[in-house]
């Protein structure tokens, strides 16, 4: 599906970009473009790979000048920009709007203008159930996305959602590392809190899944298995030889739930289950309220939410495997410094 195509990322720059174009540069697709703000980013990428294939644009997807400037002639898009930390995101909710929500409604809009063929836009957990900014403006894009794609015409819109990226940068695996090594005690908001549990190759995994096999308007969910923060904990102080290193409980920070939930009770009712995803379909009704209003659905009431408490649970074994898988963590292990994900 690739050969001799041209694919768009979005905040290219950023570590899901990175690891598409790992995954792409040798692939048929004769170009890859590369979208985001930052031109040091930029900069680094294309000195770092040094293809020909890769053709950078400098832009912002609260622009529409600029995402339709990027998007000419092109046939498939990952669009990956958002603001995506919760604290930041706290304290500017309307930036995270203005990126979000309005930037997906450009992105989306350019795309149908310019024909694209394919567009799938990165979710994550936090839209379902949301109670911190950055996971209202997400779900709210996910909800422009599937309202854009009832009339997208030759454009297929699909969602990804997925959870916590291990060793991303700003997450919790390198601050971890960096405590342990500056031998400060580790800080654990709840050792009962659980999350799901990826890595950047399964969310790429995920996209590619949902590039397949989405229908407009689908959202794909990858089945992640979960583990609790002090399962984690114990996880890491003995990858890095520090088995009795402190725990220091701070407390829930403002804006964090006990766990993670993937798929609402709501959607449950109507995912249908792919082996190792779910597939929640658009629901496709009209404005006629009478469906809203007069007609109930019993199913709802008995459905549970899809959450990183009910899951595969890893147990500290499990975990370091896991974590085993990541670059970052084998150099961390070896006593190498080496920089997260962007």
């Amino acid at each position: 599906m690739f050969k001799e195509k041209v694919l768009l990322i979005t905040g290219g720059t950023g570590s899901f970009g990175n690891a598409v174009l790992r995954r792409f540069l040798d692939s048929g697709l004769t170009e890859i473009r590369v979208f985001s703000r930052d031109e040091k980013k930029q900069d680094d990428m294309r000195k770092h790979y040094n293809n020909s294939k890769l053709k950078f644009y400098i832009g912002d997807v609260r622009d529409y000048a600029s995402v339709l400037n990027a998007m000419r002639g092109v046939d498939y898009i990952f669009h990956a920009a958002a603001l995506k930390q919760v604290p930041s995101c706290e304290f500017h909710p309307l930036q995270a709007t203005k990126t979000n929500v309005i930037g997906t409604e450009n992105v989306l809009e350019a795309a149908i203008v310019c024909g694209v063929s394919r567009v799938i836009c990165l979710s994550t957990d936090k839209a379902v159930y949301p109670i911190n900014a950055m996971g209202i403006s997400k779900a709210l894009m996910e909800k422009v996305a599937v309202a854009k794609s009832r009339n997208s015409n030759l454009t297929t819109i699909c969602v990804t959602r997925y959870g916590n990226v291990m060793a991303s940068r700003g997450s919790v695996i390198p601050l971890f590392i960096d405590q342990i090594r500056a031998n400060q005690p580790l800080t654990i908001t709840d050792p009962n809190m659980t999350r799901f549990m990826m890595t950047l190759n399964s969310a790429v995994d995920l996209v590619l899944y949902a590039f397949r096999n989405g229908q407009p308007g689908d959202i794909f969910i990858q089945k992640a298995p979960a583990a609790t923060i002090k399962t984690l904990t114990h996880a890491l102080t003995d990858l890095m030889g520090d088995p009795e290193h402190k725990v220091n409980i701070i407390g829930t920070r403002h804006g964090e739930k006990l766990y993670e939930a993937l798929l609402s009770r709501e959607e449950m009712v109507t995912a249908e289950d792919m082996g190792d995803y779910y597939r929640i379909p658009p629901d496709l009704r009209d404005l006629n309220y009478g469906k809203f209003v007069e007609q109930g659905e019993v199913r709802i009431s008995s459905s549970e939410d899809y959450n990183s408490h009910n899951t595969t649970r890893l147990d500290i074994e499990g975990m370091k495997n896991l974590l085993m898988k990541l670059t970052f963590m084998q150099a961390s292990a070896r006593g190498e410094f080496v920089e997260p994900e962007e």
